[in-house]
């Protein structure tokens, strides 16, 4: 127990923290000392945030997993948390918003596209370019 506070407390040093009372809340990843370091998850929070932009919504939900620390301290790097928190919220807003499309899609059919319908439903494209 002494030898790993002693590796945790040389590491921060090493990393240029200075507080080692309260090792547990000071770091910005899930992985904890073994994390990255504070440029590089700035850079990576960033890089999560935005390629949820790139058809990939599910690196929002990972952003927000891996830097699950700066979501719970509110004195957490702010550049991260900023990221981190967007993240949390495009996450939330495209889920809500793939569920709806999902439950209308599927138990509105015809009765909400009406006649549009029989262009939209995967089970038509068969009979409409299959083999004759």
């Amino acid at each position: 127990m002494e030898r790993e506070h002693a590796r945790t407390t040389a590491d921060m040093e090493w990393r240029g923290q200075t507080d080692v009372s309260n090792v547990g809340s000071q770091w910005s990843t899930i992985d904890g000392p073994l994390g990255v370091y504070k440029e590089e998850a700035v850079k990576l929070a960033k890089s999560f945030y935005y390629g949820g932009f790139l058809i990939l919504p599910v690196l929002w939900f990972v952003n927000c997993f891996y830097f699950w620390p700066v979501l719970q301290h509110r004195e957490a790097e702010p550049l991260i948390r900023r990221y981190v928190v967007k993240s949390g919220i495009a996450c939330v807003l495209f889920s809500v918003v793939l569920l709806a499309w999902a439950l209308t899609f599927a138990f509105g059919g015809e009765h909400v596209f009406g006649s549009y319908w029989k262009h939209l439903a995967i089970y038509n494209i068969d009979d409409k370019y299959g083999p004759a």
